[in-house]
């Protein structure tokens, strides 16, 4: 099982950027979890960071018969990105939202979410450790799907 795991902008500055709302741990510690997570749940993982859309929009094409599932942090392109969007619907992988903060609660702007009618499931508010139980929601599903 090969799964994808794709950050959006500004998540490579975790641990610096509004650590009231996103938490101390910064992103060397999410590539940890993403690794023991792999590890644990014996699953082949790639992680993909980028704080362009066209370079998000790019991997997930790649991702096309060469990935079962993603989990994405699409971060503040979740509001705006309706070529993330399409791009998820034309690989057509099953694919998990995670984000951090709880969105849902957060500004106006941010109520927009293009991506979370797509998703098989939207995790938020759990930290860093949100994207642990994202994996495992997605490894589960495709197992189902067997």
């Amino acid at each position: 099982m090969k799964i994808l795991v794709i950050n959006g902008p500004n998540i490579n500055m975790l641990g610096i950027r509004e650590v009231n709302i996103y938490g101390s741990d910064n992103y060397e510690k999410l590539l940890d979890i993403l690794k023991k997570t792999a590890n644990e749940e014996n699953i082949e993982l790639e992680h993909f960071q980028s704080n362009h859309e066209g370079a998000i929009v790019d991997k997930i094409q790649e991702a096309y018969k060469k990935f079962d599932g993603i989990v994405i942090n699409p971060a503040a392109y979740t509001h705006t990105s309706v070529a993330i969007l399409d791009a998820l619907k034309a690989v057509s992988l099953p694919t998990v939202e995670v984000h951090i903060s709880k969105v849902s609660d957060r500004e106006d702007f941010r109520q927009v979410n293009f991506i979370r009618d797509y998703a098989i499931k939207s995790f938020e508010g759990l930290g860093i450790s949100g994207y642990k139980e994202a994996i495992i929601y997605i490894k589960n599903y495709l197992k189902e799907q067997e």
